[in-house]
């Protein structure tokens, strides 16, 4: 049975951003993943954490400038000190709050851009060494082009392709079926053919980016396939809901997630 994590800066957004762990818990999840923690507070996320018995499933490197286009450094050959420090201080981040994923985002480029796929190697393999010394494991997400035009990872191809010039073994592909399905379509397929390579799941449902049974990609098939294979990690809803949080997990009853399941 899939294991599931709400995206708090997706889910249960009604409420207040510390008020969301309470809820989450409440809905029946034991974890939570934070898109942007780099602008809460530590202690008082912790806290929240602590108060509810939530794990950290996952936590992303920061956009600072995200309202000017920024999607991330990692791709950009002239940007290293600033990826370095943004590594080094999401990883500090992340033992703090005992998060064992960090989701490195790319940046914006065309994916034929052999200098962008150098700089984005290099940077994930250095990033990579910190994150070893701090226990923690990368992820990779390939993200549509429709959402956020010019993303550099987009297809799970491609991410795998990345992956293997990296070469190591705490930096892994996290697979949003969201995304995959708006490039790729087959996602059951692909999923089966990456499996040794993930380390992290997302869902959401195409096209709008809502609950699974508001849209085009039958879940319960795909967790059965999930399951199957064994994935033993987080399936993380990263979705927008249609009407209220609660109304959007009547789906996940049989997975004991809803109001009053907590």
């Amino acid at each position: 049975m899939p294991r599931f994590s709400a995206n708090i800066d997706m889910l249960f957004t009604e409420l207040p951003f510390l008020e969301r762990f309470e809820a989450a818990a409440a809905h029946g999840f034991t974890e939570v993943e934070i898109l942007n923690p780099h602008i809460h507070d530590r202690e008082a996320m912790r806290a929240e954490r602590d108060r509810h018995g939530l794990g950290i499933t996952l936590i992303n490197m920061p956009i600072p400038r995200m309202a000017d286009g920024d999607r991330g450094a990692a791709v950009d050959p002239a940007a290293t000190e600033r990826f370095l420090e943004e590594a080094e201080r999401t990883l500090d981040l992340a033992r703090f709050l005992e998060a064992p994923r960090v989701h490195v985002l790319a940046g914006r480029a065309e994916p034929g851009d052999a200098a962008a796929e150098a700089a984005f190697v290099e940077h994930v393999q250095r990033a990579a060494a910190m994150a070893a010394d701090a226990g923690v494991r990368l992820m990779l997400e390939p993200i549509n082009t429709r959402d956020i035009p010019g993303y550099f990872l987009r297809t799970v191809d491609q991410a795998l392709r990345i992956l293997d010039r990296v070469g190591r073994d705490n930096v892994f592909l996290q697979f949003d079926a969201y995304h995959v399905q708006v490039m790729s379509g087959d996602i059951v397929h692909r999923f089966r053919a990456a499996f040794d390579r993930i380390g992290h799941v997302q869902i959401a449902n195409p096209p709008d980016r809502h609950e699974p049974g508001r849209g085009e990609i039958d879940f319960a098939f795909f967790f059965e396939q999930v399951d199957a294979l064994g994935y033993d990690g987080r399936v993380s809803l990263e979705y927008r809901p249609a009407t209220t949080t609660s109304e959007s997990l009547a789906w996940g009853a049989p997975w004991g997630l809803g109001a009053g399941a907590g």
